[in-house]
Order: structure tokens, then C-alpha cells, then sequence
């Protein structure tokens, strides 16, 4: 596991996570939203993020974790390990809503540039609702599509990602073990 790449819809726990698995692997972590976004809510132009993304992918070792759709193919032709969270909308909604509150006074998550306090509105919780199968099948597919040098991981509950987890504390989940090379689907439960 040297090359991480992270995906799952809002609230999912894809930046959770990539923390996480930063400081148990030591592998650096690069959120898109930092890329995608510039200090105060500012939208980056596609030529701007484009090379941003471009330099992470090319470097020894990385988690990336996020969207930015039109670099999904760069980014899984680089990757060895490919997790995809696929979490229920009820729970992603109520996790959207929570850390609006946890972040409230202006304070900016760690996997936001400076000076982009949490915000929440009606449109990005209907985007969330309206895209929910789309956005779902997306993952799918790119599971579907990762090659058999690629390991992946679809986790579909919070209890299936606390088991990946430890597991890797463990030492059961490394690239041998997991079935690195062999485009193993480790799936895990929808419950929990």
C-alpha cells in the first residue's frame, strides 16, 4: 500500500479516513478539497487544478482522497489500493448536518484551505439527496474498472470501516495479505 486513492460521496468519511491511514501508514495526505478550493471559498479554475493534482499524482507515495472526476483515470492507473466508501445517505446526510455544528464560529476542517469555515445549504443538501444512485454507481464503476494490479476496498458501513482499519493495525491488511495483485473486492457489510 504505497498509493491510496480515497473515493465516497459527502460525508462518507473520506477525509476521516484518509487521516486516519495517513498516520498509520505515514503516507502523505492530499485532500482534493484543498486543490478544488482556494482560502475563502474561492473555486479554482480546472487549468489551475489540473497541475496541482497532476504533481501529487506523480509523486513515490500518496493517499488522495476526493473527487475531481476528470482525474480518476491519471489517478487509478497510479494507485495500488483503491477504497471506495459507499455509506447510506441518511447517514452521510446526519454527518454533513453534525459537523456544520462541530465546525461552527468560522473554524475551517483540517482538509479545507484557510479562511473556508463549514458552510451548509438547502441546495448542497438536495445535491446530495439527487445524486445520491448516480454518484453511487460512479464508485461502482471505477471499482469495476480498477485493474487486477489494483487492491480494492468497498466499505459499506462505518462498522466495515472500523474492521479495515483494524485489520491494518493489526497487520492484516498490507499489500501480500490483502491480496495486493490480484484485484481483490474485499466488500464489507452493510450493516453497522
Amino acid at each position: 500500500m504505497k498509493r491510496v486513492m480515497i473515493l465516497g460521496q459527502p460525508g462518507a468519511g473520506k477525509s476521516t479516513l484518509a487521516r486516519r491511514l495517513g498516520a498509520r501508514t505515514g503516507l502523505p495526505v492530499v485532500h482534493i478539497d484543498r486543490i478544488h478550493w482556494s482560502p475563502g471559498w474561492v473555486e479554482r479554475a480546472m487549468p489551475q487544478k489540473l497541475p496541482l493534482i497532476r504533481s501529487a499524482e506523480a509523486q513515490e507515495s500518496w493517499i488522495i482522497e476526493g473527487g475531481l472526476s476528470a482525474t480518476y483515470d491519471t489517478r487509478l492507473a497510479r494507485a495500488d489500493t483503491l477504497i471506495v466508501l459507499d455509506l447510506p445517505v441518511w447517514l452521510r446526510l446526519w454527518r454533513v448536518l453534525k459537523r456544520r455544528f462541530e465546525y461552527a464560529g468560522g473554524q475551517t476542517r483540517p482538509d479545507l484551505p484557510e479562511n473556508c469555515p463549514e458552510r451548509i445549504d438547502p441546495e448542497f443538501l438536495k445535491w446530495i439527496w439527487d445524486t445520491r444512485r448516480l454518484n453511487a454507481e460512479k464508485n461502482r464503476e471505477m471499482i469495476a474498472r480498477a485493474g487486477p494490479e489494483v487492491t480494492v476496498y468497498h466499505l459499506r458501513s462505518p462498522r466495515a470501516v472500523r474492521r479495515f482499519l483494524a485489520g491494518l493495525d493489526a497487520g492484516r491488511v498490507s499489500g501480500h495479505e490483502a491480496g495486493h495483485g490480484t484485484g481483490h473486492d474485499r466488500t464489507a457489510g452493510a450493516s453497522g
